[in-house]
């Protein structure tokens, strides 16, 4: 039993250490609340840093209309390109 409770004391540990994700935060701007908002509903927010470095506008435009009519992100129209002039200017190749 003691086994047990130290077992499961370290797996929680280390589990919350591997989902901190305190540390990432998007950059300030226009439309980072909207940004913010809309995709982290469905994954963390340093997805948008680790594709930073491949995605130009067209790339952006791709993801953001990929998880729209794709994966069914609930995002408004409307909203599609704020999203990705934000992205662009903060998260697009050369930035």
């Amino acid at each position: 039993m003691r086994n047990l409770i130290l077992f499961l004391s370290l797996a929680l540990t280390t589990a919350s250490t591997w989902a901190d994700e305190s540390q990432i935060q998007l950059k300030p701007g226009a439309n980072m609340g909207l940004v913010a908002n809309n995709c982290a509903v469905c994954h963390s927010t340093d997805y948008i840093q680790m594709n930073s470095v491949f995605l130009d506008r067209k790339g952006w435009e791709g993801e953001v209309n990929k998880m729209v009519n794709v994966m069914h992100a609930p995002i408004n129209r409307d909203d599609i390109p704020k999203i990705v002039d934000y992205l662009v200017k903060y998260y697009g190749t050369g930035n």
